[in-house]
């Protein structure tokens, strides 16, 4: 399977951001990439650069309002002073006028102050704008693009090395570490050289509310997520209910208990897995977060290694070409294992050639 990796991911790091009023660390960094990396061209997996797919593949899912304040966000924050004051290395939101509804102002009357501008856009204040963040966030994307483009080549599949993740990233929004959408591009890009039907599958821990929010009520993209139940108290709080289902019954969402494991979560995979069987896709995008893993502290499921494994098998068992993206797993000593063990699982089940 090949693998394709944009090194200039590596421009995002954003060290801190701010959870609760309170100034954390930040475990989305650019080693996460290394390390899948470096396990890939250690499986024997050729390794493919990405192709800068300039703002089309970005314009096809975004909004050209919210990608020019997203390209410039650190620019202007620089500009308008607040790396003295209040000291801050990286943009963010203070005021978030889209909650108000029509008593947020006009959209098309912009923030003179990029720190109130970008509440236009943002969902949290853990997802920072850095200096970087612009060019590494972008480099993810094309990535995902590249690997569809591979996989309309004629690879039966192809994975994307994709950091910072991109699913919680809207049409015209960000947040949950997430800028643009990588998945959403792959999708696009599928779509726009042809493939009548697409359908992403997202097994990340969380729900993936920007891809559901790109293609809502699209009959000819299905989104189907598993995923831990926002009632719980988990990120993205508000969506991600199985009740969610646009007019097209082209979005499935399968919330999942905290504590589910490996039986319960593969038993919800099946589901979706019939789902997309249902949809008759003629290709698949796989959001591979692997956060759901017992010893990430990011969700409270507990997906084992052999889970995981499972998991690709079931996946690779859909017989359509297929672009895996990098979405969430965030404990470096066991990204690489869970994340090899999906690629694995989709390789054997789909019978495709390599290693990866």
């Amino acid at each position: 399977m090949p693998v394709v990796w944009a090194p200039a991911t590596d421009a995002h790091r954003v060290d801190t951001g701010v959870w609760c009023g309170v100034t954390i660390e930040n475990d989305e960094l650019p080693e996460r990439a290394h390390v899948l990396l470096e396990a890939c061209r250690g499986a024997g997996a050729p390794i493919e650069p990405a192709r800068d797919h300039g703002l089309d593949a970005l314009e096809a899912v975004h909004a050209p309002a919210f990608l020019a304040v997203l390209r410039t966000a650190h620019e202007r924050w620089v500009a308008d002073g607040h790396l003295a004051d209040p000291g801050a290395p990286y943009a963010v939101a203070y005021w978030f006028p889209a909650v108000a509804g029509p008593h947020g102002g006009d959209p098309a009357r912009p923030a003179a102050t990029i720190r109130a501008e970008l509440g236009r856009f943002a969902m949290d204040t853990m997802t920072p704008v850095g200096p970087g963040t612009w060019e590494g966030a972008k480099a993810a994307s094309d990535a995902a693009a590249t690997a569809a483009d591979l996989v309309l080549g004629g690879a039966p599949a192809a994975y994307a090395v994709c950091r910072p993740p991109g699913h919680h990233a809207g049409p015209g929004f960000f947040g949950g570490s997430c800028y643009l959408n990588n998945a959403a591009v792959a999708a696009a890009r599928l779509r726009r050289r042809g493939v009548d039907r697409v359908a992403i599958v997202d097994i990340d821990a969380h729900h993936g509310n920007g891809t559901q929010a790109c293609w809502w009520d699209d009959p000819a993209v299905l989104y189907a997520s598993l995923h831990v139940d926002p009632g719980a108290g988990w990120f993205p709080h508000t969506v991600g209910y199985a009740d969610e289902v646009d007019a097209s019954r082209t979005n499935c969402n399968l919330p999942l208990a905290p504590g589910t494991a490996d039986e319960g979560w593969l038993g919800a995979l099946e589901q979706l897995v019939a789902v997309v069987e249902r949809f008759g896709p003629d290709a698949v995008v796989v959001s591979l977060g692997v956060d759901a893993a017992a010893e990430d502290p990011n969700s409270p499921l507990a997906v084992t290694q052999d889970g995981f494994a499972a998991a690709g098998r079931l996946l690779g068992q859909l017989d359509r070409p297929i672009v895996l993206v990098q979405e969430g797993g965030y404990v470096l000593g066991t990204l690489a294992g869970h994340t090899l063990a999906v690629l694995h699982g989709v390789e054997g089940a789909a019978g495709a050639d390599g290693a990866g």
